[in-house]
C-alpha cells in the first residue's frame, strides 16, 4: 500500500504544536508505515515536493509572503489542517489586531522599514479553505494521533464540542469556582485538554477555544462574581482567541460589565 505524503508547515507561532508531534515518539511508530514525511523543517531540513495527501499548518497569517505561501500550500494539499490557537484564530499575537501595529514596530525594531508585516494576524480559514482544525495551545497529542489514523480510514476525526467542565467530571476533579471561587472559562471552553488546568487547582484559560454554543453572558457574570475586573475578563477572553467572533463578544461584554 502507497504512503501519503504528510507536510508540515509553519507561519507565525511558536513551534508548540509541530513540537506535538516529535513528542509523540512511541505513538508515531504504528503510523511510520502510512505516512511518508514530505515536510517538516522542525524536524528535518530534508523536502519533497508535492502535491501532498495532508498539511498540517501552524502559525497564523502575518504578512504579504504569508499569504502567498499559504494559497501555494493549499493548492498542493488534499487535505490542509490547522494546528492550534494560532492557525485557527490569530493567536496570541491577534492582540495587535487591537492596537496600532506601526506603533509596536517603531518601538520594538532599531529599523522598522525593514520589517514587512499586515496590520492584523488571521487565522488560515480566513485566507484558504480548510478541512479540518486541531484546538489548543498547543493540541492535544491525543487528538493529533486520532486525525491521522482518521484521514487514513477515511472517517473524521473524533474531536469532542462540549466543554471543559464535562471532562473535569469524568476525571473526578472538584470544581475549581465551586470549591474555591477560583475564575473559570471551563464552561464555556472546547473539551480535548483532559481539563489540565482544573485538576492542578488553577481556573481554566480558554486555550482549546469556544466551545459549541457557549452562554457568555452567564460566564462573565460568574467572573465579575468572582472577582476580575472589566479589564481582566476582556483580557482572559483575548489571550488566545481574538479572532474567535463568541470570545471576542465576551471580551466586549466584559469591558461594559
Amino acid at each position: 500500500m502507497d504512503k501519503l505524503k504528510l507536510a508540515v508547515w509553519k507561519f507565525a507561532s511558536c513551534d508548540g504544536c509541530q513540537l506535538t508531534l516529535l513528542d509523540c515518539e512511541d505513538e508515531l511508530l504504528p503510523l511510520a508505515g502510512r505516512y511518508d514525511i514530505a515536510h517538516f523543517l522542525e524536524a528535518s531540513s530534508a523536502t519533497v515536493a508535492g502535491p501532498y495527501d495532508v498539511s498540517l499548518v501552524e502559525g497564523s497569517v502575518t504578512t504579504e509572503a504569508d499569504v502567498r505561501r499559504i494559497e501555494r500550500i493549499r493548492e498542493q494539499s488534499a487535505t490542509l489542517v490547522t494546528i492550534g490557537a494560532c492557525a485557527n484564530a490569530g493567536g496570541v499575537q491577534a492582540l495587535r489586531n487591537l492596537a496600532d501595529v506601526e506603533q509596536f514596530r517603531s518601538i520594538v525594531y532599531a529599523k522598522p522599514g525593514y520589517v514587512e508585516t499586515l496590520a492584523r494576524s488571521t487565522p488560515i480559514s480566513a485566507h484558504v479553505r480548510v478541512d479540518l482544525e486541531l484546538p489548543g495551545c498547543p493540541i492535544d497529542r491525543g487528538q493529533l494521533i486520532d486525525l491521522l489514523t482518521a484521514v487514513l480510514m477515511g472517517r473524521r476525526p473524533n474531536l469532542p464540542v462540549h466543554s471543559v467542565c464535562q471532562e473535569c467530571k469524568v476525571r473526578g476533579t472538584t470544581c475549581v469556582t465551586v470549591a474555591h471561587g477560583t475564575p473559570c472559562l471551563g464552561p464555556v471552553t472546547r473539551a480535548g485538554c483532559g481539563a489540565l488546568c482544573p485538576a492542578y487547582g488553577r481556573g481554566c484559560y480558554g486555550c482549546f477555544g469556544p466551545m459549541a454554543q457557549p452562554n457568555t453572558d452567564a460566564i462573565v457574570a460568574s467572573l465579575r462574581e468572582h472577582g476580575m475586573s472589566p479589564q481582566d475578563v476582556a483580557r482572559v477572553f483575548r489571550t488566545y482567541h481574538v479572532a474567535r467572533p463568541e470570545f471576542q463578544a465576551a471580551a466586549e461584554q466584559g469591558e461594559r460589565a
